[in-house]
């Protein structure tokens, strides 16, 4: 499949990385179908993409003109089955792989098999999630970083069984986004979270240990290597629980140099989940 035979874009999922990427293939001037499992989360989903064009909007990064047509090309759904049409889909639910598998096998019976089924995995097999469908050269992944609509950088997964024509539309369809790729093969963590996870997880151990307040190890962070944000207040923007689930998949893949902090452990045990719930290493109004 070539690009220009992509016109309607599937997203399963609506929270904060779905209802991203329903945006910005929006925005960019794709039909949208964005499914969650109920009613009240694909309202939620709405929301979200609904103020996220509005800050736009007030930074005139997009006029009212171009963030009301892209509202008007997203669907909403409940029902898998809606997903029939897209030439694209992008799954974006929980990092469960159980979950995800089933969801691949859904996809795979209802839709063509000329369709391509990418997954937002940040850290799970795109191999193993695609040998539940009937054409694994279809799939790969495309993973996205948060926040979709803020971040340019899009990483595209190879699986196994990932067709080169698979691969070439992904890098094309990324492009049409505005974004930018990198590759990376079909190993945990891929590239971001195999090097990201450690390094949050030794600013949490910092932190846990007494190095230094939260607030110092933050700052000595984005002032002793120029990164924009430190190790836990990224944390909470990604979502501790998010954090955790992705450093025990890498724990249980590569080992002890992967273990997850106690306190990141304890801080999830205890809901402070970051951003999502207003209070993680840091609290938020």
């Amino acid at each position: 499949m070539e690009l220009a035979q992509v016109d309607t874009v599937g997203v399963v999922g609506a929270g904060t990385m779905g209802s991203g990427i329903a945006q910005v293939a929006a925005t960019a001037g794709y039909d949208v179908v964005m499914r969650d499992m109920n009613q009240q989360l694909v309202s939620k989903g709405f929301d979200h993409i609904g103020e996220s064009l509005e800050r736009l909007v007030a930074r005139e990064a997009v006029s009212e003109g171009e963030a009301s047509a892209a509202r008007e090309r997203i669907e909403g759904t409940t029902d898998l089955a809606d997903m029939a049409d897209a030439d694209l889909v992008v799954e974006a639910v929980t990092e469960d792989m159980e979950i995800k598998q089933s969801v691949f096998e859904d996809l795979s019976e209802r839709c063509s098999p000329e369709t391509v089924l990418t997954t937002n995995t940040s850290t799970l097999s795109v191999t193993t999630i695609a040998s539940v469908t009937d054409h694994p050269e279809r799939v790969l992944g495309l993973h996205f970083m948060n926040p979709v609509p803020i971040m340019k950088g899009v990483e595209v997964v190879v699986g196994e069984k990932t067709g080169r024509d698979t691969l070439r539309l992904a890098h094309d369809f990324a492009a049409d986004l505005g974004k930018e790729t990198w590759e990376a093969d079909d190993k945990p963590g891929f590239v971001v979270n195999r090097i990201l996870m450690p390094w949050i997880n030794e600013g949490i151990r910092a932190l846990d240990e007494g190095v230094a307040a939260k607030a110092d190890i933050d700052r000595g962070m984005t002032l002793g290597t120029n990164v924009p944000m430190g190790p836990l207040e990224l944390a909470d923007h990604i979502g501790l629980d998010v954090v955790l689930d992705a450093s025990e998949t890498l724990h249980e893949e590569l080992g002890d140099r992967y273990q997850p902090a106690y306190l990141l452990k304890r801080k999830v045990a205890a809901g402070d989940l970051g951003k999502k719930t207003r209070a993680g290493f840091y609290e938020y109004d």
